[in-house]
């Protein structure tokens, strides 16, 4: 891996493999869009979520200008990575959907509950794959072969996409530049902390020159982002409730991104009546213990600035 990239030789590594970010803020994931996709078509690589779908469709009709759009890949099936897949297929109805194959017993038929969004409160519109992606194949993405690996950790069933010649990685949220995505597995009580050293030692290995992640701007600096991944991940190995709680944290705040503000009574029932907190806390049948964790997790992002509380509401603080 050699040094950062300048932002002018970024755009270089961009067009030799036809690709443009699209940089989204939270809720929505990064879509990275190919223009050249066949016969006066594109394609694009994850779509954002469901709530930000009208802003999805007009970044990628500007991004693809006169073509029509003819597929749509997607990295895993989280919903800020496929939220926006129903609808780019209403406005461009013969584009195809690729997804990772692990999720297959999941959408065949939909399941929302294995598919994690019942899980989390979390909403994505119900979308049909025409096709799956396979680890260790190739895959076409713009006039480039790009290699799938499988990238377990996050997610279970995500996959990474690498273009060789170029060494040109669509990381998905297997790796971000600062931070580390939370270790999903670990919540409903399996292994994912190994998996998720299996996929950073696995991009270590693939030697990317540059990086599109899920979030966050292309980077070129992957040994340091993969150090920062790397502590993150060693000292949750060493305190799982310090990732819990950074969980927890996280999605409480995903999902003031989504609703911007609510009650203090609506957002401590959502809370409580969300699935994924009552197994993360170990509270599921103890309501008055999940009554008193939802009031502290709320009342450690309103101290720490994250939230902010008037007598009748909640409302986020800030916006990252």
């Amino acid at each position: 891996m050699a040094g950062a990239l300048q932002a002018e030789e970024i755009g270089v590594a961009l067009r030799r493999v036809g690709a443009q970010l699209l940089v989204r803020g939270w809720l929505s994931a990064n879509s990275v869009v190919f223009r050249e996709h066949g016969h006066k078509s594109a394609l694009v690589v994850d779509t954002g979520y469901v709530s930000h779908v009208e802003q999805t469709v007009s970044l990628v009709r500007q991004a693809i200008g006169a073509r029509t759009l003819g597929a749509i890949v997607n990295t895993h099936l989280h919903s800020d990575h496929c939220g926006g897949n129903a609808g780019l297929q209403r406005e461009w109805p013969a584009a195809t959907i690729a997804v990772p194959c692990g999720y297959l017993a999941a959408l065949m038929p939909w399941d929302e509950s294995r598919l994690s969004y019942r899980h989390t409160g979390q909403r994505c519109e119900t979308f049909v794959p025409d096709t799956f992606l396979a680890p260790n194949t190739e895959v076409q993405l713009g006039g480039s072969s790009w290699e799938v690996h499988a990238a377990p950790g996050h997610d279970p069933d995500a996959v990474l996409l690498f273009e060789p010649q170029e060494g040109v990685l669509i990381s998905g949220d297997a790796l971000w530049e600062n931070r580390l995505a939370i270790i999903f597995p670990e919540l409903a009580g399996d292994s994912g902390f190994d998996a998720t050293h299996h996929a950073l030692d696995l991009i270590e290995r693939l030697q990317p020159r540059l990086v599109l992640p899920g979030h966050g701007g292309a980077f070129s600096d992957v040994a340091s982002a993969l150090a920062q991944s790397r502590a993150r991940l060693n000292a949750f190995v060493k305190s799982p409730d310090r990732h819990r709680k950074h969980a927890v944290r996280a999605l409480v705040v995903y999902h003031m991104l989504e609703v911007q503000q609510q009650s203090h009574a609506e957002l401590a029932a959502w809370i409580t009546g969300t699935p994924i907190f009552g197994a993360t806390l170990g509270c599921a049948h103890d309501p008055d213990l999940a009554n008193q964790l939802a009031t502290e997790t709320v009342g450690s992002l309103i101290s720490d600035g994250v939230l902010s509380a008037s007598a009748d509401h909640i409302r986020l603080a800030i916006r990252d």
